[in-house]
């Protein structure tokens, strides 16, 4: 089911190691955080901050953790890599566009998760991978 981004009077998070101000797009055409597959055609962003510390946790590259707070600036859906998946209801908040997310300022604190959590999730995508899953549509 597609939105509109002004229904929503809640926060959107993206996790990601890219340095961005406020005012900056995030838009589709990037490869994604998780896989080395070919670009997305979708940005991928969440309403709880927890799911964007794991976006920012499992990118890719030397660069720092971060995580911003954005607007969309188009018709949104549910993410259906986890939605439809793993999660059915939509309990994480997971969210995807095809229209680019406007930064609006970048949450400074917040919480990672643990070294043996962070483990274990990086070794559930490596086999996801060796299996040659598609983590994402």
């Amino acid at each position: 089911m597609s939105a509109s981004a002004g229904m929503f009077s809640q926060s959107f998070f993206h996790g990601t190691k890219a340095d961005l101000k406020p005012g900056d797009l995030i838009v589709a055409g990037y490869q994604s955080n998780f896989t080395d597959a070919k670009p997305l055609s979708w940005v991928y962003f969440t309403a709880t901050l927890d799911a964007a510390i794991w976006g920012a946790e499992l990118a890719a590259g030397p660069r720092p953790e971060r995580i911003y707070v954005v607007e969309p600036t188009g018709p949104i859906m549910d993410d259906p890599n986890l939605t439809d998946k793993k999660f059915p209801g939509n309990p994480t908040l997971s969210y995807r566009s095809r229209d680019p997310l406007r930064i609006l300022a970048e949450v400074t604190r917040w919480q990672g998760h643990s070294p043996d959590r962070l483990q274990q999730m990086k070794d559930g995508l490596a086999r996801l991978s060796a299996e040659d899953a598609r983590i994402i549509d």
